[in-house]
């Protein structure tokens, strides 16, 4: 175990600050852009167990484990508070509750020994993707109208599950690429990707704890990869700034939406990238 937790009095309590504020931001992006907030939430929780003294191989799993136990309370809100807008697809959510499954027991499975770079390679990828494609993409730009067969939407929703498993996020990243390349407006993908984030968020947080169960390395306070006082920190403000983000997603036009998304991503993609190559 780490000799460190969220409380040693020589971590101060800048710490402890940034991590509540962080929660706000959380709870603005999980309302606004359909994502449970964990683009933000993994590398300040990754950053947050370094300066701890964690080891990489471990803070990074644990900022993912972490992030997606954040996730659950942030999603469930932001998915009703869509839900009651009647702009979330519930028969796509359906369709997707198995393999979404699927896809976060295998990511849950490889966190357990995956190198730090494995979960920021993901980062990059997926949301470098995503974010030009709402940056420089034209109104045309996708692949179909409607979605597909089942066959592929069913493997779409494992693609998801096993991504945000890995990214530590609940999925809207992903899921907002998928369903505005097969037809889907900007503002029903952000509300139905609120909805996957549920699907997510549990079960990849119960395979984090198994997971990291007794990894050495780990601060006091964690149940396996999932630190309970970095929870205890941000999930508060969270909660907090969430239905505001609802609001402000369904006051703003479409293409403003989208860019903003784009751009956001954009940032936690080059993050990353600094993370890996630069650092």
């Amino acid at each position: 175990m780490s000799g460190f937790t969220l409380l040693d009095p020589h971590l101060g309590w800048g710490i402890v600050g940034a991590l509540v504020f962080a929660g706000a931001c959380i709870g603005m992006l999980a309302g606004i852009f359909g994502v449970g907030g964990g683009a933000i939430s993994v590398p300040v929780f990754f950053e947050t167990f370094r300066t701890m003294g964690v080891a990489d191989d471990v803070a990074m799993p644990l900022a993912v484990g972490t992030s997606l136990a954040m996730i659950i309370p942030t999603s469930i809100l932001s998915a009703r508070a869509h839900s009651k807008r009647g702009t979330v697809d519930m028969a796509l959510l359906r369709a997707w509750i198995l393999p979404v499954l699927l896809g976060v027991g295998l990511g849950s499975v490889i966190a357990r020994y995956a190198a730090p770079q494995v979960f920021q390679g993901v980062f990059v990828v997926v949301a470098g993707t995503n974010a030009i494609k709402l940056l420089f993409g034209k109104a045309g730009w996708k692949l179909r109208d409607t979605m597909p067969g089942r066959g592929v939407t069913a493997l779409y929703g494992a693609i998801v599950g096993l991504l945000s498993a890995l990214m530590g996020i609940g999925g809207g990243a992903i899921s907002n690429l998928i369903l505005t390349l097969n037809g889907r407006g900007v503002r029903e993908a952000v509300s139905t990707s609120a909805g996957v984030g549920v699907l997510i968020a549990i079960p990849g947080t119960l395979g984090y704890i198994i997971s990291g169960w007794g990894k050495p390395g780990l601060p006091h306070d964690a149940l396996g990869f999932v630190s309970v006082l970095a929870l205890c920190l941000t999930m508060p403000t969270a909660l907090l700034t969430t239905s505001l983000g609802v609001r402000v997603a369904h006051a703003l036009p479409q293409a403003i939406l989208g860019k903003l998304f784009g751009i956001f991503l954009a940032l936690v993609s080059l993050r990353f990238v600094y993370e890996i190559f630069l650092k």
